[in-house]
């Protein structure tokens, strides 16, 4: 695939590895070309053995029950984490079925009851006590971090071998490239324009490495605090100094907060633009002066590895590249075609904040 080859480096760093697609897993008939065993590399370089076909999972973290839906293999999930369930009603899953409170606090015999082909979890989960604990009742655990962009296909691919499911999964990483070249295509050799971006908590922001920091450069925009010190752990975060946004002065702010396909609702959306456009000095930042505030729910700017929300980023930067480019077209195709849900409309998940207004 021509694209990975011709993207800028902050594209293709979200892009991560597109041409590595198989690189992750592999599919290993034994005993015949009808036997059903299935043998993938994980993403901790594990060969694991799974008695297929997978007609039962239990699958931890919302971004990997999205990209397990989106290949096609949603209908096999019959546990998962407490994060997935509430942000995913969607899911075919109930109370019953939460098998985790978190990553790291799984009840293991709650698993063996709901007796699963596989348990897919990301690599900060508690795998490895997973894989020890599970494996007397024959069990196999998969690594799968679905929520690291810079794996992205990787873990796609891993996915759809997993699942038997690989035109699925070709399906999810052509849509993400899909997008990514609309937003390579339209942000050459454009003008950067400084950014701030803030996650959750006030004044979280992120620094590189972080997947966040790839999307502001792959939409054609610079990370107001790209020089700062700090951070260290796999988010790439660091809360800031409140003057220093001032002092820093981005033209574009933007507030994600967490994940949550139930629609966010007005009254959130307007106390938090009041919140962050009347932090003492703020006034002052050109962010607010012009109206440039953005805020969005993680379910919508953090879908396909971030690169709808790269889309929606570089639309806010530069305008008149984009005019003719419609994000929330692309966020429905993504809620509707993969994740089989209903789409209410993006403005249940995204807005534009303008103080006064």
């Amino acid at each position: 695939m021509p694209i990975a080859r011709r993207l800028p480096a902050a594209i293709a760093a979200l892009v991560a590895s597109t041409l590595l697609l198989t690189g992750c897993g592999t599919v290993t008939p034994e005993g015949g070309a009808d036997a059903e065993t299935i043998t993938v590399v994980d993403d901790q370089d594990r060969e694991v053995t799974i008695d297929g076909p997978v007609e039962r999972a239990v699958v931890l973290n919302s971004y990997g029950n999205e990209f397990v839906r989106a290949i096609g293999a949603g209908d096999t999930v019959v546990g998962v984490d407490r994060a997935s369930i509430n942000r995913l009603p969607y899911l075919p899953v109930d109370e019953a079925d939460v098998i985790a409170e978190g990553l790291d606090q799984i009840n293991y015999e709650a698993v063996a009851e709901l007796d699963p082909d596989v348990v897919i979890m990301p690599r900060n989960a508690v795998w490895r006590e997973a894989a020890e604990q599970l494996e007397s009742f024959g069990i196999p655990v998969v690594v799968a971090t679905a929520w690291d962009y810079a794996v992205f296909d990787e873990t796609v691919s891993l996915l759809g071998q997993v699942f038997q499911k690989e035109e699925g999964a070709q399906a999810v990483t052509d849509f993400s490239s899909e997008i990514l070249d609309v937003v390579a295509d339209r942000t050459e050799g454009v003008e950067p324009v400084p950014v701030y971006w803030e996650t959750v908590d006030p004044y979280l922001t992120v620094l590189p490495g972080s997947g966040f920091h790839a999307i502001i450069e792959a939409a054609g925009g610079t990370n107001v605090f790209e020089n700062a010190a700090g951070g260290g752990d796999e988010q790439e975060e660091i809360t800031v100094d409140p003057a220093e946004v001032v002092t820093r002065n981005p033209a574009v702010i933007v507030h994600e907060f967490e994940p949550s396909a139930t629609p966010t609702g007005q009254e959130r959306f307007d106390s938090l633009g009041a919140e962050i456009t009347a932090r003492p000095g703020w006034s002052n930042v050109d962010a607010i002066k012009n109206g440039e505030v953005y805020l969005a729910n993680g379910w919508a700017t953090s879908a396909v590895a971030k690169s709808i929300g790269a889309l929606y980023l570089a639309k806010w930067l530069h305008p008149e590249e984009f005019s003719d480019v419609n994000p929330d077209e692309f966020l429905e195709r993504w809620v509707v075609d993969f994740q089989d849900t209903d789409f209410p409309g993006a403005n249940e998940y995204i807005q534009q904040y303008q103080a006064g207004a």
